[in-house]
């Protein structure tokens, strides 16, 4: 007897540029470069910046509608960023854009030392956060909440969706000090709108409840874990999610409630590192606080230098798709 394999259509290099909306998901289109555009017509300090990455970051929006309040620094982060902190001094709003590996890894002694430790009023919006992109690790940032963690003063966003994002613009102008986001570009994925949910800097909110399982999440791993919590009530298995769109200054109040009002199974899962990430963030916050889940687990990247490949092959590789996700929920369980 003969056995029909279903072969599953062949990947094509696009992939690994590919937006992390499935097929047929509600998206928004530039939900970062609409909402800065917005924002700017009553806020004229309001400049935009970018180093050769404006039509990659959304800021090609931005550069159209106010061609006199945009600069284009060329590949140059650490010159992006040195910039950015003297326009700030002169009383200017930057908000500047590129990819997070050159945000981070290139230009950090700029950050640290120009912007962050005189607490200059720059909002540094950065893409292809984490496994965002499958052009391995000269673009994948897999430790950039790692590294902006440890900078003081610095309000860290790592939003979920389209949602997040346009509601997270006008709140970050409205904190005096500087911001790092991590952005989601191009048709981005709109879910939170769903829960009866609004973004507030600073605070963690609960999406969904459930009694065996919390998963503590950030960024698009939100979206995953809804899913997840809703793929597991097929098994019987109820899983609340909590969205930690800050990562710093960490909800440390409304996490520790949370983890308190039922005992569960804790899950971390965030698109980062295990290293230094939201996981060890919270789970440094639980221990000082003499609050001990009866089990904790990490869902985050691996500590390592991640494959080149199409997105959704490298999300099942290391377990940060939604089948991925849940099958490791269901083994800890076990």
């Amino acid at each position: 007897m003969n056995t029909v394999v279903e072969k599953k259509p062949r990947l094509t290099t696009s992939a690994m540029i590919a937006s992390i909306a499935s097929e047929g998901q509600r998206v928004k289109a530039a939900p970062f470069g609409k909402a800065l555009v917005e924002l700017a017509a009553s806020r004229p300090e309001i400049v935009g910046m970018t180093a050769d990455l404006g039509k990659y970051t959304d800021l090609h929006l931005f550069a159209q509608a106010y061609p006199e309040r945009y600069f284009q620094m060329g590949m140059a982060e650490q010159l992006l960023m040195g910039a950015a902190g003297g326009m700030a001094k002169e009383g200017l709003m930057p908000f500047v854009t590129t990819y997070a590996v050159f945000g981070t890894r290139r230009a950090y002694d700029f950050i640290h030392q120009v912007i962050a430790e005189e607490n200059l009023n720059v909002k540094m919006c950065c893409a292809l956060p984490g496994l965002t992109t499958g052009y391995g690790p000269s673009h994948q940032a897999t430790e950039d909440l790692a590294m902006m963690r440890g900078i003081p003063g610095l309000t860290i966003i790592d939003p979920c969706d389209a949602l997040d994002i346009k509601q997270a613009v006008p709140q970050m102008a409205a904190h005096n000090g500087p911001v790092y986001m991590r952005l989601l570009r191009g048709n981005v994925p709109l879910v939170l709108d769903e829960y009866d949910y609004s973004f507030e800097l600073g605070k963690a909110k609960r999406l969904v409840d459930g009694d065996e399982v919390l998963i503590i999440s950030s960024g698009f791993m939100t979206m995953r874990a809804l899913e997840v919590a809703q793929s597991l009530k097929a098994d019987n298995i109820g899983v609340a999610v909590l969205h930690c769109p800050t990562i710093k200054p960490l909800d440390e109040v409304t996490i520790l409630a949370e983890v308190l009002r039922k005992p569960r199974l804790v899950v971390v899962a965030e698109n980062h590192s295990v290293i230094g990430g939201l996981g060890e963030a919270v789970a440094s916050t639980l221990m000082q606080n003499s609050v001990h889940p009866a089990r904790f687990r990490l869902a985050g990247l691996p500590d390592a230098y991640l494959d080149a490949g199409a997105l959704p092959t490298l999300h099942d590789r290391y377990g940060i798709s939604t089948e991925a996700l849940a099958g490791r929920v269901k083994g800890w369980l076990d």
